[in-house]
């Protein structure tokens, strides 16, 4: 079997020969005795994206932006025009001498998509030196925070007489929070040059958590303090009388750490009845794991006029959209506030903010070019689209070693693949995000390690904020591939929503709920065990 190889099969290891003992009957004639381990059957996979993987990827900086081996050349030059795109560094509008490079903001978290996605993988988590209490997010930071009104009642059905679930607005504000502005974002711009809607600080609180054998791991949790909001200039949750729409008691917050971009399309082409299959909301099996399925509003689905524009959420933290392109060109417009055809409006179009800043400035930022169009062309949005779907998954690496195939067995003893399902096989055929499938995408063996469901997390993860039909207790499963990349990729990098843990040790010991019978027993493991079973993350 080469590297290129799909064929998963099972390792036998000899674990020892039961010897006649000295004395006894002294029967001779007696056979030893062969135990036997049997190992998963993907503990020796190693081409992860299947015809799609890179396997130059072990070492390098930049392990997560090849290209998928399998694209056409006409489809590696869309690919290659989108990585170009996914670089531009937008600026303030009017520019002149670069039109097709402005619209940035006027309030916004990053100018560039490489800011939040760090050469494809995971932003840099804020650093705290010793002498600082907290620390304020700023142009270095690729976390933001979504922020939504408590909802009247849990919402279990969506209609378009409930934006199908859609997280409630903060009036003034969206749903989401930009730390940062352009120079005269704010009406309040001499004090509060390039501020956004308000300033964020982080701060962390810390605890520890003690192994059987005695280790102790310290963990830490971050805090975000929103304060100085443009509509109540100083004001913090602390001021005697909050009049903020954004600092009121019903406004919930929900920390976002920018995720890897890489292999998307292959998950997204993963048919849809497969990953329905999975799902066990009344835990039928009593595994104490019970995989919800979250369905969000779709808008190709709505641009295209469907009637019910809902479809099956796969991407984001809480599986709150639907498709690589929805995902994309919402950040685009989101995240940066370039709008595009699919979003051409500014996310905070009709606040007192934006008005404002119109009103003052005199700016022409309505979100539309000199000829009216979206500031992001659809050859634009469509090559960053295509991008973010044709991104090779990197292959395995020591799949030989013994700490990583005993990590393997353990992985699976402990029900990590309750929720980390190894492989998958995406659709032959079909749409999407609404446009033919790459024939790269096609038919492919995947070894992803996610449900691609929901599952709760428990109180430690929780950030009680809904999404959709995800509750504040629940999150996605996030894949795996990959993920022994991720600190030779970005090394200040870290792990779950909020980037909270270092290691990935860390990340596990995090884990609640459905999942805290599998942390509960990662815990009583061996030292040596922990190792393994870290080995074999390590080597995904």
């Amino acid at each position: 079997m080469n590297k290129f190889s799909q064929q998963s099969y099972l390792l036998l290891a000899l674990m020892g020969l039961v010897l006649t003992a000295c004395g006894g009957s002294g029967d001779d004639n007696t056979e030893p005795t062969v135990s036997t381990v049997s190992y998963p059957a993907y503990t020796a996979v190693i081409a992860l994206g299947g015809d799609t993987t890179t396997f130059d990827a072990s070492n390098s900086g930049h392990g997560f932006s090849t290209p998928s081996l399998n694209l056409t050349a006409d489809e590696l030059a869309l690919h290659l025009e989108g990585d170009a795109n996914f670089e531009v560094s937008f600026t303030t509008a009017p520019n002149s001498e670069h039109p097709d490079q402005d619209g940035l903001g006027p309030v916004f978290n990053n100018a560039d998509c490489n800011s939040c996605h760090q050469r494809d993988g995971r932003n840099s988590t804020p650093f705290l030196a010793a002498d600082q209490n907290r620390v304020k997010l700023d142009s270095a930071a690729g976390i933001f925070l979504r922020i939504s009104k408590v909802p009247a009642q849990t919402c279990t059905e969506g209609t378009a007489d409930n934006q199908y679930c859609a997280p409630i607005k903060v009036p003034d504000f969206g749903d989401q929070l930009f730390h940062r502005g352009v120079l005269k974002a704010r009406p309040d711009w001499q004090n509060n040059a390039f501020v956004g809607q308000a300033d964020v600080y982080l701060s962390y609180e810390r605890h520890d958590v003690i192994y059987v054998d005695g280790t102790v791991i310290n963990l830490k949790k971050p805090i975000f303090d929103v304060e100085n909001p443009y509509d109540a200039p100083g004001e913090t949750k602390l001021s005697a009388n909050v009049t903020s729409n954004l600092l009121q008691d019903d406004v919930l917050m929900g920390w976002r750490n920018g995720m890897p971009v890489f292999g998307l399309g292959l998950l997204e082409a993963i048919p849809e009845a497969t990953i329905l299959a999975n799902v066990d909301a009344d835990d039928s099996n009593n595994d104490g794991i019970s995989g919800r399925a979250n369905w969000v509003f779709d808008a190709v689905k709505a641009q295209q006029g469907d009637n019910y524009p809902v479809s099956l959420g796969r991407f984001g933290w809480k599986a709150n959209t639907p498709s690589v392109r929805v995902q994309s060109l919402g950040a685009l417009r989101g995240d940066i506030g370039i709008t595009n055809p699919l979003f051409p409006q500014e996310s905070i179009l009709g606040t007192r903010l934006h008005d404002s800043y119109l009103t003052r400035t005199g700016f022409v930022d309505t979100g539309e070019d000199i000829n009216g169009e979206p500031e992001a062309s659809a050859e634009f949005s469509d090559s960053v689209v295509f991008y973010a779907e044709t991104l090779a998954v990197p292959a395995r690496r020591n799949v030989d070693d013994t700490q990583v195939r005993e990590g393997a067995r353990l992985f699976e003893k402990l029900n990590c693949t309750g929720c980390h399902i190894p492989s998958f096989t995406t659709k032959t055929a079909g749409d999407i995000g609404g446009l033919p499938m790459s024939e790269s995408l096609k038919g492919q063996t995947i070894y992803p390690f996610s449900d691609m469901l929901l599952h709760d997390m428990g109180e430690g993860l929780a950030d009680g904020r809904p999404d959709f039909l995800a509750d504040g207790n629940e999150w996605r499963t996030r894949p795996l591939w990959g993920i022994g990349l991720t600190q030779t990729v970005n090394s200040q990098a870290g792990f779950l929503h909020d980037g909270r843990a270092a290691t990935l040790e860390e990340a596990i010991l995090w884990h609640g709920g459905e999942a805290l019978q599998s942390t509960d027993d990662f815990m009583t493991l061996s030292k040596d065990e922990r190792t393994q079973l870290l080995a074999f993350l390590m080597s995904l």
